[in-house]
């Protein structure tokens, strides 16, 4: 039995899109594969690595991936519960138009010079958005499209995106935090206790957290819940129980954590994903 299902969300001459999830069940590096096109992948629930040659990539729900064309990689799940992700290939012209030019490599073909780059809040609720709507059928081919650019072009945007600046041995220590972090996201995590895990002092990672990420540690484990909220929110009929779940203390402390963030309570961002 095969560990992805694939769903077709979307499919026309600029945007083809898709929800893949992925059972997870290769725990180690997987045998090297590569993709026929170049794919922006965008991590919606779970966590693996991507592994292009001796670099790596944790990819988790604040992160958009890129899988270059012909590009060889290899993936694990050092987490159990695989990985869930909405993958986006655009038409190259297109694609080549959105990106800023620093952002790719030199050549004929659209290549990304890093693995990664960190997306903003607003980014994350379109990727809800899309795959809520287009999941359900409530979202017309047009306003799909239109969507999913602004989604790219939000997501490449200098203002509204982050590729990590810092050495390679303090990214392998900030995503060793990551993985902790993933492993339960409702988990009240306390300093010191992820710090043992990743195996530095506490004030250490905290400093090298915010110099690699540009935000503080619990800032980005508060991003990865309530992207799981985003995930969840056409699922649950019960939001306090979904806030519950998810670590927070109460209901008003899931929602006003997630209108800081998103600019709408969880209701009315359920609403917004309901059929008209």
């Amino acid at each position: 039995m095969s560990q992805f299902t694939v769903q077709t969300l979307l499919d026309t001459g600029t945007v083809r899109m898709r929800d893949v999830l992925c059972s997870g069940e290769c725990r180690h590096k997987s045998e090297e594969e590569c993709t026929a096109a170049t794919h922006l992948v965008f991590p919606y629930r779970g966590v693996f690595v991507r592994h292009v040659g001796r670099n790596d990539a944790v990819a988790e729900a604040n992160q958009l991936l890129f899988f270059n064309n012909a590009e060889g990689y290899r993936i694990s799940h050092p987490v159990e519960g695989g990985d869930s992700c909405l993958d986006l290939v655009v038409e190259e012209a297109q694609l080549q138009e959105l990106t800023p030019k620093e952002q790719l490599r030199s050549g004929s073909a659209v290549a990304f010079r890093r693995q990664r780059r960190r997306i903003d809040p607003r980014a994350q609720a379109l990727v809800a958005v899309l795959r809520h709507s287009l999941s359900r059928n409530i979202a017309e081919t047009l306003e799909a499209e239109t969507l999913a650019l602004t989604l790219v072009r939000r997501s490449l945007g200098e203002r509204t995106s982050h590729a990590a600046g810092a050495s390679a041995g303090r990214q392998k220590l900030v995503d060793r935090a990551k993985l902790v972090l993933s492993s339960d996201l409702s988990r009240r995590w306390t300093l010191a206790e992820i710090a043992a895990e990743v195996g530095v002092s506490p004030v250490y990672l905290t400093q090298v957290f915010q110099q690699v990420e540009a935000m503080p540690l619990y800032r980005y484990h508060l991003r990865l819940r309530l992207a799981r909220a985003l995930d969840l929110l056409g699922c649950y009929d019960n939001l306090t129980t979904l806030g519950l779940d998810l670590g927070f203390s109460s209901h008003s402390h899931f929602s006003s954590a997630f209108r800081q963030v998103y600019g709408r309570t969880p209701a009315e961002f359920q609403r917004s994903i309901k059929p008209r």
